[in-house]
């Protein structure tokens, strides 16, 4: 395998010339994907209807083609999944990659055309190889197994040959051979739909073989180590793999993970962060002591970028990558070789410089909690909180939500702080109903509440009437357009909260 190393290495690393290029010219290369993206799709069902043959320069483009979200583009992503063509994209679409849900559907199903798949998400995924081997040449990553922690993906049997699943399951069934020689497990258990049987037989498979790297999501990844553990009886991970070097995460905040992976992972492990969703592959870091990402300017993507002032204008001026500047918050747009025209991803990230652009992810456009990939909005809530009040009787007043965070071995949770007018007379029974509601609106928080594997129930803490008040008179916030942060991704108002609560008990 040290020949095989080498010789991936060798071929890996030569993709680092085009990522000087791109750093180096950024602003010509996004403007000949801009031109490139209109033409390819001008005949589209899409591009005829607003004329992409007229339009010559970005500040038309922004005039004639309005900004998009998932509800807008959905009754043509419907029609793609049932096998029509050349509505948003000239080439033929076979796979949706499906997300998180949005305020009227419990999942979105974002296209993801051939394009797509080899000029963006494979691209990216050997790019963040290249890096890494860049930055380290003595590294032995492919001398050994990469363990992907991927999702599963399903036909859509009513439709036409058309399929869907987590964009992981859709990376792994069209991996180059190379990769498959050298990743674990087999497909068979990696795409699995079972998850507990999944995760028992990827730990006793993964266990055996010489794993160099990970990649996946910082929680369920850690679920699966720690399921070897156990299994092992090993302290910690090196003494199953002694050549594991490198994780390689993304999808949530790795913060709040990373003392854990610290205590079980060997002291050379190394991590590299990646900025990859559904809709494309974003980011990559390139620097090992840095916290941001190069962001990734020749995958079929054009960039816009929107000010957080902007956001609920109804014609929401956008600006591109010439005209961004560090230090602000800016929600992302994007134009892709996937079909989607302006899109609002709901992600907002900030530069952190412009020389090369590097960027760091700084939220959501909305209220959510994502700290194990649940991807919880505000809708969700309210909805939910509404049916738990309609089955008990109780009426909630104000109330704030928050994750309560994995710790050793215990499990994480999300804790809600509610006040209520009317309490219920059963507040184990309303957080069921809360927590069978939650379920039945969003399909990442369902599946990561799948027999506690990831989340237990929600932790419910009533506080006495006026709590809330009294915190915003603390914080100097009464009255005006001051209101309750529904739902968030750390825990600072929740413990603020519940300190003035415990004061007045």
């Amino acid at each position: 395998m040290t020949l095989f190393n080498s010789v991936i290495s060798w071929f890996i690393r030569k993709r680092i010339h085009q990522i000087e290029l791109f750093m180096k010219y950024p602003h010509e290369v996004q403007e000949e994907w801009f031109e490139s993206l209109l033409h390819t799709a001008r005949d589209t069902e899409w591009g005829l209807k607003y004329d992409y043959r007229s339009i010559n320069t970005f500040e038309e483009y922004r005039r004639r083609v309005p900004i998009s979200d998932y509800n807008d583009m959905k009754p043509y992503i419907d029609r793609l999944r049932k096998g029509e063509n050349n509505i948003l994209w000239p080439t033929e679409v076979k796979w949706f990659a499906k997300s998180s849900g949005t305020t009227s559907d419990k999942s979105k199903f974002i296209p993801v055309t051939t394009e797509a798949l080899e000029e963006c998400h494979m691209k990216g995924g050997k790019d963040l190889l290249s890096i890494y081997c860049n930055n380290n040449p003595d590294s032995l990553i492919f001398s050994g197994k990469v363990l992907g922690m991927g999702g599963s993906f399903k036909s859509d049997n009513e439709f036409a040959d058309t399929y869907h699943g987590d964009v992981s399951a859709i990376l792994m069934e069209n991996l180059p051979f190379w990769v498959q020689l050298i990743r674990t497990p087999d497909m068979s258990v990696a795409l699995m739909d079972e998850w507990e049987e999944k995760l028992y037989r990827m730990a006793m498979i993964t266990k055996e073989e010489d794993v160099t790297n990970i990649t996946g999501v910082p929680s369920w990844t850690l679920v699966l180590l720690n399921k070897i553990l156990e299994i092992t009886g090993a302290k910690n991970i090196s003494e199953v793999w002694p050549n594991l070097e490198l994780f390689i995460h993304g999808g949530v905040s790795f913060t709040p993970y990373r003392e854990q992976f610290k205590k079980i992972c060997p002291p050379k492990m190394q991590y590299l962060e990646t900025y990859n969703a559904s809709e494309g592959f974003f980011g990559i870091q390139d620097r090992p002591d840095g916290d941001d990402m190069l962001l990734m300017l020749d995958y079929g993507i054009f960039y816009e970028f929107m000010t957080m002032s902007e956001i609920e204008n109804e014609n929401p001026l956008t600006i591109p990558l010439w005209r961004v500047e560090p230090g602000i918050n800016y929600a992302m747009v994007i134009s892709t070789n996937a079909g989607l025209w302006r899109y609002l991803i709901g992600d907002t990230v900030m530069f952190t410089s412009t020389d090369p652009y590097r960027i760091k992810i700084t939220g959501r456009t909305r209220c959510f909690i994502n700290a194990f990939g649940e991807e919880l909005i505000i809708d969700n809530a309210e909805k939910a909180l509404a049916t738990a009040c309609e089955k008990t009787g109780a009426i909630v007043t104000e109330y704030t939500a928050a994750p309560i965070f994995l710790k050793n071995n215990e499990k994480a949770a999300h804790e809600w702080v509610i006040e209520f007018e009317s309490p219920p007379e059963n507040l184990d029974y309303f957080g069921e109903v809360l927590d069978n509601a939650l379920k039945s609106l969003n399909s990442d928080y369902e599946a990561k509440r799948y027999h506690n594997l990831m989340l237990l129930l929600p932790v419910l803490r009533q506080v006495k009437k006026g709590t809330f008040y009294e915190w915003f008179r603390d914080k100097g916030k009464l009255g005006g357009q001051h209101k309750v942060p529904r739902l968030s991704n750390d825990r600072k108002y929740v413990e603020e909260i519940l300190a003035i609560g415990d004061k007045n008990k």
